[in-house]
């Protein structure tokens, strides 16, 4: 009886494994990637435990400060009352649909700045508000 030869097969490599593990890794590092916005401004940011956002194209700042004074986009205002704070925020925002605007606060600001800034956005019609905290420092590292 004739017996046909058995032919061994090449050994292939599978790259799924590999291709699982590389995109774990990008996803990894995309999640445990933090962005940092730093400004020139010193303002005490209040403390929150959240995960911090990703950076937005071109937001609006608005800076409170302690003593009172209003900047937006580092562009003080000359008299802090609702009417020049609604004029100077429609004109740093020009022509820009629904901005993302970012609500920089010191932490011994007056509450009736903040609540009149996120008034003032949202009379405009402006919906896309954020507040900035500072992220808090666990002591247990």
């Amino acid at each position: 009886m004739k017996l046909l030869p058995r032919y061994s097969e090449e050994p292939d490599v599978n790259l799924t494994p590999m291709i699982d593990v590389v995109f774990l890794l990008l996803l990894f590092f995309m999640i445990s990637t933090s962005f940092i916005r730093e400004t020139s401004l010193k303002v005490d940011l209040p403390q929150a435990t959240g995960e911090p956002l990703a950076e937005q194209v071109d937001p609006i700042d608005i800076v409170i400060q302690a003593n009172g004074d209003v900047l937006i986009n580092n562009s003080p205002l000359i008299v802090n009352n609702r009417d020049n704070f609604q004029n100077a925020l429609r004109a740093a925002v020009g022509d820009i649909a629904d901005p993302h605007i970012i609500i920089s606060a010191d932490s011994a600001a007056e509450y009736q700045q903040i609540v009149t800034a996120m008034d003032v956005a949202q009379q405009l019609g402006y919906s896309r508000l954020t507040l900035a905290t500072r992220q808090t420092q666990n002591e247990n590292k």
